[in-house]
């Protein structure tokens, strides 16, 4: 136990003193504060009422002392950063799956393509319900990929049930090296010269993922590009530089950093060595898309390189810095801004933590293009959005919005996230729809009653192109999945079903899809009917005259 207090004391001196160790940084008396922290600890594990767990307590007290700063520092847990680690690296080791829990049983949702599961010939719906001769049944989403991942090249044996077979189907799976792709599709809209590319974080590989996809769309005959960072947090700062670079010319900055300490302050520039400098591009955004995504997107906007459309980004402008603690956790430590080319910082005010992570300050403005006299109304609409804030400290104050010029001369705002060229709002679908999509009713539907849909889909469509521009759903699996819907205890308003049927009937298609495909299908086939994505294929004469592109 005094080992254990004892290694705390030391990470926590390495780690304070690191940060501020300079007689003319701090003022603060860092070793009384230590002391303490060793005090308190010592007396606790000797004298307390029960047995002190002292891991437990010591990270209770990084937690509380990162708590102090702001929302973003934050301490990562052993377990934790194994999961942040496969995330942000690109890869895992196991058997190559993806998998949901219904009616306590483990079901396929895909194989990954390229890994063991797909090479065996597993399938999306096959039920695992053995692990190495155990039963699987039961297992909870934490305790399976305790089962199903290892380390390249050992081996798990499975037993899998499948629709139509009667005997269990037995596999012996050697464990390999699985990509996480943040790509997570690249494809061509049909009949246009129109490439879509869809990035759904910023980890290690994301950069050279977004190069393969921009040259398997470019020999596909891609002229136009959407990227797609609706709902992407973030992550990796350089891979962001990286993919504004493919973008934008040799010697504009995309980012750059400051910090308390110099060290931190950081220039980012183009080299200008991409082929895509002048391809027409238009960037889709939402509340969900933050920090790095913020970054190609404010540089994007910035240079008037293309054309941001969707709604007011996070509001994200801190950058992190993690530094490992010995024992497998780390901890992350906001170690200066980041700002646009024309000086934006875009951060939201974050000492209310509870406010900011419910997106208040974000410029949520109407639908519109914003692209010219931006300044006006903007202006006219704070006024109006002020007008309906009871709260006087949440109304944003006209005077103090931070302004700034696009290389045009354009007028953007900092301080409340990345607001969009063309303000175009998502989506919206009933509380019935939206309680049906988060129960994953749509994929155990499929699974249950539509096992012999989808062999017949198997068997009649030579290509996912046949299936896509043929297939309907039927009016028979529609009704059926409405009465699957109401046995599952949710109420089913007519004036709801009519209201949703077409995006309902475009989403179990989608489903379809993805038990045949993959993911990058479900995605094609949802976007046919995303209103933002729709309206942005109709802006790229806009996007050409931003860009000042023949």
């Amino acid at each position: 136990m005094r080992r254990a207090i004892t290694i705390f004391v030391a990470v926590v001196f390495g780690v304070v003193a690191g940060m501020y160790f300079s007689p003319l940084i701090s003022t603060d008396n860092i070793f009384q504060q230590i002391k303490k922290i060793d005090k308190v600890l010592n007396i606790a594990a000797k004298n307390y009422l029960e047995p002190v767990d002292t891991q437990k307590l010591t990270e209770a007290a990084i937690k509380g002392l990162l708590s102090e700063l702001d929302v973003h520092s934050v301490y990562i847990s052993a377990e934790e950063m194994k999961r942040v680690n496969e995330d942000f690296q690109g890869s895992f080791e196991g058997i190559g799956v993806e998998f949901d829990i219904i009616n306590d049983t483990i079901v396929i949702v895909s194989p990954i393509p390229g890994g063991p599961s797909e090479a065996l010939g597993i399938r999306s719906g096959d039920k695992i319900v053995k692990i190495d001769g155990e039963s699987a049944i039961g297992l909870s989403r934490t305790d399976v990929p305790k089962k199903l991942k290892g380390p390249k090249g050992t081996v798990v044996e499975v037993d899998i049930k499948r629709e139509g077979v009667k005997e269990l189907l037995h596999f012996r799976i050697v464990r390999d090296k699985i990509p996480l792709n943040t790509v997570e599709a690249a494809f061509m809209v049909d009949g246009t010269d129109i490439g879509v590319i869809v990035v759904n974080r910023f980890a290690a590989t994301t950069h050279n993922e977004l190069v393969q996809a921009l040259e398997k769309l470019t020999q596909m005959g891609m002229k136009k590009l959407v990227l797609d960072l609706r709902g992407n947090p973030g992550g990796y700062l350089n891979q962001a530089f990286l993919m504004a670079e493919e973008f934008i010319r040799a010697g504009d900055t995309i980012v750059y950093t400051k910090g308390r300490l110099p060290e931190f302050d950081e220039v980012y520039i183009s080299s200008g060595a991409s082929v895509y400098a002048n391809l027409p591009l238009i960037v889709l955004i939402n509340s969900g898309s933050a920090s790095a995504s913020e970054i190609v997107s404010g540089a994007i906007q910035d240079l008037d390189r293309g054309l941001i459309v969707g709604e007011t980004s996070f509001g994200k402008g801190l950058v992190q810095r993690q530094y490992d603690l010995g024992d497998g956790s780390a901890f992350r430590l906001t170690i200066a801004k980041y700002y646009t080319p024309s000086g934006r910082c875009i951060q939201r005010p974050y000492k209310d933590k509870d406010k900011y992570r419910h997106l208040v300050g974000r410029l949520e403005l109407e639908e519109g293009s914003y692209i010219y006299d931006a300044y006006n109304k903007i202006i006219s609409q704070v006024k109006r959005m002020n007008d309906t804030i009871k709260n006087a400290k949440d109304r944003i104050n006209i005077d103090s919005l931070p302004i700034y010029y696009t290389r045009s001369k354009r007028v953007v705002f900092g301080g409340g996230g990345i607001t969009p060229d063309y303000i175009i709002k998502s989506d919206t679908i009933t509380r019935m729809t939206a309680t049906i999509r988060s129960q994953n009713l749509f994929f155990e539907f499929i699974d249950k009653s539509l096992k012999k849909e989808v062999e017949r889909i198997r068997n009649q469509y030579k290509d996912f192109k046949d299936f896509k521009a043929n297939y309907v759903i039927s009016e028979q699996i529609l009704n059926q999945f409405r009465k699957f819907v109401e046995e599952k205890k949710i109420e089913v308003k007519d004036s709801d079903w009519n209201t949703d049927k077409e995006y309902i009937g475009v989403y179990l298609k989608a489903q379809l899809a993805r038990s045949v495909w993959t993911r990058e299908q479900f995605l094609e086939i949802l976007f046919t009917v995303d209103n933002q994505f729709k309206k942005a294929l109709e802006l790229f004469p806009e996007a050409i005259k931003i860009a000042k592109l023949k």
